[in-house]
């Protein structure tokens, strides 16, 4: 037998069909996810990487050859101006009002709609309209009711006897940035507390009731507790969009409505994003404007480890083998 056909009469190697079949499955999905991942990479990984490299030099926006590498200079820079420091500590003043009382209300609306009540759908949507309301138009709406010359609130208050020309955005205008993103987020998280109560089994709130608790003793003891992992959820995106927070305050600047580059909120208003967002568009300081967003990506990042660590002292997930 020549050498040819000792060749010819080996065996040949075959692919085990669930090789293939994995091998089939891996294109398909790689395929499938390749619009979102050509998106991750060229919206969110490159342009994170150019803005970490912005953030350790002096660009400008405009002059790339003049562009020279600073090192950490506009990370120590941050730390030392007081701009920065003021408008960190009215956001996270900000949050810490914001956030408990949003919850609360999300709450108390989810619970409220959840009742078998008549008309539950209508005030479903009601309270809803307010999240899918654009921020533009929700300033608007907002700068008319507490208008000091004709706005309703003022006109509320003179019906009850109070003061009745209160300048709302030039002596309280935390107290209206405040009502606005309570008002506009109380939509979003009631559909998701509402969603959370409705997984609850009824089997559990009717056993309780049967062993003698009443409404308050069952909330307390049987849907909060069951509840807690939607709290918790909500709480970390709710304080993520807190500190975030940029429009909303540039909109209720007094006068004009509008965003422009020059539009500069009252200093009770001056919030850290809105702070960025000056340096980088007003004064043109894009990279310490860049650092600048790092950093709050860093107290964002702390904070929502932080909230993770803590959560297992009393989020429950469930009954644990």
């Amino acid at each position: 037998m020549t050498g040819a056909a000792r060749v010819l009469d080996r065996p040949v190697a075959r692919i085990a069909p669930w090789r293939r079949r994995g091998l089939r499955r891996a294109v398909t999905f790689y395929l499938l996810i390749s619009p979102w991942l050509i998106g991750f990479v060229l919206l969110a990984a490159i342009p994170l990487v150019m803005a970490f490299l912005m953030s350790l030099s002096n660009y400008d926006g405009l002059n790339l050859e003049y562009v020279q590498f600073v090192g950490l200079e506009n990370y120590v820079r941050a730390f030392t101006d007081p701009d920065a420091q003021h408008a960190l500590g009215r956001t996270l003043l900000l949050m810490a009002v914001v956030v408990p009382l949003s919850l609360t209300l999300q709450l108390a609306l989810a619970l409220m709609v959840n009742q078998p009540i008549r008309f539950t759908s209508l005030f479903r949507t009601i309270f809803y309209l307010p999240y899918v309301i654009p921020v533009v138009a929700a300033a608007w709406v907002w700068k008319i009711f507490v208008d000091p010359t004709g706005g309703l609130l003022n006109a509320l208050l003179g019906v009850a006897g109070a003061q009745v020309n209160v300048r709302w955005l030039v002596e309280y205008p935390t107290v209206v940035l405040a009502l606005l993103t309570i008002w506009g987020a109380a939509g979003g998280g009631m559909v998701v507390f509402l969603a959370g109560l409705q997984g609850i089994p009824a089997e559990y709130r009717e056993a309780a009731m049967i062993d003698g608790a009443n409404r308050l003793q069952v909330t307390r003891h049987i849907t909060l507790p069951l509840l807690s992992p939607v709290i918790f959820f909500n709480l970390v995106t709710g304080i993520i969009a807190t500190l975030q927070i940029l429009v909303q305050p540039m909109l209720l600047a007094p006068g004009i409505l509008g965003l422009s580059p020059g539009t500069v909120p009252p200093r009770d208003n001056y919030l850290y994003a809105v702070h960025a967002y000056l340096e980088i568009f007003v004064k043109q300081l894009f990279g310490y404007g860049s650092a600048l967003l790092w950093l709050l990506f860093a107290v964002v990042l702390g904070l929502t480890l932080v909230l993770f660590k803590t959560s297992r002292r009393w989020v429950f997930y469930g009954i644990e083998p």
